[in-house]
């Protein structure tokens, strides 16, 4: 992890370093995830490329909420959440604070950012994003959510600090268990969203970056 951290740091500049020493909590993280553009370029940015050049999607975003978490003390966990065939996948950096876990994340949609360390389990954590897991249509797409994966199991492909190998990581974490929260009995059963619950999930979305539903 040291070696990890030192590489990553060795390569930023100076306001970059005391920008990353500003981020001392997770709020303070997810504060600055909230001033970047949200991009809707289909490949991955690593940590040290989305503080370049202050853009990413979620998968970006959570990668750097990782490494910024993992300086002030956290491991780097990512949670995948699995959707049906209708929508994107959504990435969030977890982190546990007294036995509660919480959650950080960018996306294109206003609800699916951070969540307060108060939740018991991982899946309350899930859950708390299960109304607002939508796509453009309104349709509920969320099935379940995949066992968060410690990224320092891939700090000998430079994830911190490469953007070569991230679409390798993207593959390889396909192995790791998914845990179903919605039942395919269920699915029918499934009201859509809210109309006002939908209009707020768009509020400051980038319209170009929804998943498109044929």
């Amino acid at each position: 992890m040291k070696n990890a951290l030192k590489l990553f740091e060795s390569q930023l500049a100076p306001a970059e370093l005391d920008l990353l020493n500003g981020l001392d909590s997770p709020i303070k993280i997810q504060a600055f995830l909230n001033t970047i553009s949200y991009s809707t370029d289909h490949f991955y940015r690593c940590p040290l490329r989305v503080l370049h050049e202050r853009i990413g999607h979620c998968f970006d975003g959570a990668l750097f909420a990782a490494a910024a978490l993992r300086r002030i003390g956290y491991p780097p966990l990512i949670l995948e959440i699995i959707p049906n065939a209708h929508d994107d996948d959504h990435l969030l950096a977890v982190f546990k604070f007294r036995g509660h876990w919480g959650a950080v994340a960018q996306s294109n949609f206003a609800n699916l950012r951070y969540r307060d360390p108060v939740y018991r389990s991982l899946r309350e954590l899930v859950m708390s994003y299960f109304s607002y897991y939508f796509n453009a249509t309104g349709e509920m797409t969320m099935l379940g959510y995949r066992t968060p994966i410690n990224f320092s199991v891939y700090d000998k492909l430079d994830w911190m600090t490469s953007d070569a190998n991230l679409d390798f990581i993207g593959d390889d974490m396909g192995r790791y268990k998914i845990r179903r929260v919605v039942t395919d009995e269920m699915l029918p059963l499934l009201a859509p969203a809210d109309e006002r619950i939908l209009r707020s999930g768009f509020v400051g979305a980038n319209m170009e970056g929804l998943f498109k539903v044929n």
